[in-house]
C-alpha cells in the first residue's frame, strides 16, 4: 500500500460522508435541471398566478384593512416564492421514491456510502433548487419595478427563508417516500401542500377573511412564515421578522425531517 492510499483510507469518516452527501446533492440538482417538466411549472405557474391576481385584486390595496403596499405585486411576492417552493420541494420525495422503485436506493445502501449522505443529498438538492428559484422570482419582480423595502439584505433573507422552508416542506414528501416507496403516494402530498398555501395569508391578509376560512388561515403554519417575510418586503428590515420567519420555518423542518429520518432508518433496516 502506498502512502497516498494509506492517507485516503485514514481520512475522517465525517469528511468522507460530507463529500458523499455533496456528490449526491449535485446528482439531485443535475437530475432536476435535466427534466424541464420538473422545474418549469414551479418557475412559471406562480408568475402567471401573480399576473392574474395583481390584475384582479389591484383595487383591494385601497381597503383600510389592507397593508400599505406599493402594489399588489409587492404584497404577493412572498406568496409567489412559496408557490414555487411548494411545486419543487415535492421533487425531493418523488425522486427518492423513484430511487427506491428502481432499486438505486438499495444499490447505494449496498455500496460503501454513508447512509446519512443518501438522506442529506436529497435534502440538499431541494435546498439548492429553492435558493435558485427564490432568486429568480425575486429578480423578475424587481425588474418589473416591485420595490424590496429592506433592500439587498432583505433579498438575502428571502432566499434564506425560502431555503429553510423548502427543506421543511420536502421533509414531508421524503417521509412518505421512504415509508411507502411509492411515487404515486408521494405525489399525493402535493395537493395537500398546495391547499395549505391557498388557505393561508399568502394571497390575502387574514384581516379581510371571515368565518372558518379566517380561523384556519390564522393558524396555518405558512401564514406564520408569510406574515413576517412579507414585512421584510413592504416595511423594511427587521431582525425580529427575520428570526420569526426563520424560526417557524425551522420548526416545520424539525417536524418533517424528524419524520423523514425515522422513515429513512426503518427503510435502511429493511434493505
Amino acid at each position: 500500500m502506498t502512502a497516498a492510499q494509506g492517507l485516503r483510507l485514514n481520512r475522517p469518516r465525517l469528511l468522507v460522508g460530507t463529500e458523499q452527501a455533496w456528490t449526491l446533492t449535485v446528482r439531485s440538482v443535475l437530475a432536476t435541471a435535466r427534466k424541464v417538466d420538473r422545474w418549469a411549472p414551479g418557475l412559471i405557474f406562480p408568475l402567471a398566478m401573480a399576473a392574474v391576481y395583481s390584475s384582479q385584486f389591484a383595487k383591494a390595496t385601497g381597503l383600510s384593512e389592507f397593508p400599505e403596499v406599493d402594489s399588489f405585486l409587492q404584497f404577493i411576492l412572498p406568496a409567489t416564492i412559496l408557490q414555487g417552493i411548494a411545486f419543487n420541494a415535492s421533487n425531493a420525495g418523488t425522486d427518492m421514491a423513484s430511487d427506491i422503485e428502481t432499486g438505486f436506493f438499495d444499490r447505494l445502501v449496498a455500496s460503501p456510502v454513508a447512509r446519512q449522505s443518501i438522506f442529506v443529498g436529497r435534502v440538499g438538492g431541494a435546498a439548492a433548487a429553492a435558493g435558485f428559484q427564490a432568486g429568480v422570482h425575486t429578480a423578475i419582480f424587481v425588474v418589473l419595478g416591485v420595490p424590496i423595502a429592506s433592500g439587498v439584505a432583505g433579498v438575502v433573507a428571502l432566499m434564506l427563508i425560502s431555503i429553510v422552508l423548502s427543506v421543511g416542506i420536502s421533509g414531508f414528501g421524503l417521509a412518505v417516500a421512504l415509508r411507502t416507496g411509492s411515487t404515486e403516494a408521494t405525489q399525493s402530498m402535493f395537493p395537500l401542500i398546495f391547499v395549505m398555501v391557498f388557505v393561508s395569508s399568502a394571497f390575502f391578509p387574514t384581516e379581510l377573511m371571515k368565518g372558518w376560512y379566517q380561523s384556519v388561515a390564522e393558524r396555518n403554519p405558512f401564514t406564520l412564515v408569510m406574515d413576517p417575510t412579507r414585512q421584510l418586503v413592504i416595511s423594511g428590515w427587521s431582525w425580529g421578522h427575520v428570526f420569526e420567519a426563520l424560526g417557524y420555518s425551522l420548526l416545520i423542518g424539525l417536524v418533517s425531517l424528524s419524520l423523514a429520518y425515522r422513515a429513512h432508518l426503518r427503510r435502511l433496516r429493511r434493505s
